[in-house]
């Protein structure tokens, strides 16, 4: 008699919701907000959006480049020719800057062509741009003067509505009482909210179900959060 072959658990990415309407605002983040969308009445062709891993820096990008036709490129594939990509699309996204840059003086010149030409710059990265490691002196400079939209850690509120979200993002249905369980007892942070999510999906897979209090009391153990 064979046994039935259990099902392969591939960590496949999920599509996040990722237009403006489906961004959560709170106190936490609706500054920032507002200062992205108030785009094309930015009163400095750069702008940094600050704030740290899963805060909503990706989404916020996201938004921004619908608004303005924007392209986006990673800090760290800067070059000589990323020039052409903000003077094509006249304006432009560099993601992670305080990871490290490919070329500081490609971003220095990017930013001279944006101040020059009325083009413009969104840069992201964990930290305001004066935490940075920057060698080039005058691009520190020129950072260091940019605006920036900080982003904060979640309140209670916007923690409760992210999970909601990132459980929907997945379809993972969940009673109120476990969505209320979970945020009880995670750190106020979108990084556990998202390890807690990856938790639940991963626990059931083989066997999809409601989200009930036990079952999310297993997936805060499983990320080493105490949920007794």
């Amino acid at each position: 008699m064979s046994t039935p072959a259990r099902q392969l658990v591939l960590d496949l990415p999920h599509r996040p919701a990722l237009g403006r309407e489906d961004f959560i605002v709170s106190d936490s983040n609706g500054a920032a907000e507002r200062m992205v969308c108030a785009w094309p009445g930015w009163a400095h062709p750069a702008l940094v959006v600050a704030g740290p891993a899963g805060s909503g820096k990706t989404h916020l990008v996201n938004v921004w480049r619908h608004m303005a036709g924007a392209g986006v490129i990673a800090a760290s594939a800067l070059d000589a020719a990323a020039a052409a990509l903000l003077a094509g699309s006249r304006a432009l996204a560099v993601e992670d800057a305080d990871r490290g840059i490919g070329s500081e003086q490609a971003l220095f010149h990017l930013m001279n062509l944006s101040r020059e030409q009325g083009l413009s710059l969104l840069i992201t990265g964990r930290a305001p741009p004066g935490e940075w490691t920057i060698a080039l002196p005058d691009l520190r400079s020129r950072l260091r003067a940019c605006p920036v939209a900080a982003l904060g850690e979640p309140d209670e509120t916007l923690l409760l509505t992210v999970l909601v979200k990132l459980l929907s993002d997945r379809q993972l249905p969940a009673t109120p009482a476990a969505v209320s369980y979970l945020a009880r007892h995670l750190d106020r942070s979108m990084a556990s909210a998202l390890a807690v999510v990856g938790a639940l999906d991963r626990l059931l897979w083989d066997k999809p179900s409601e989200i009930t209090r036990d079952v999310a009391r297993r997936a805060l153990a499983e990320i080493g959060k105490d949920g007794d």
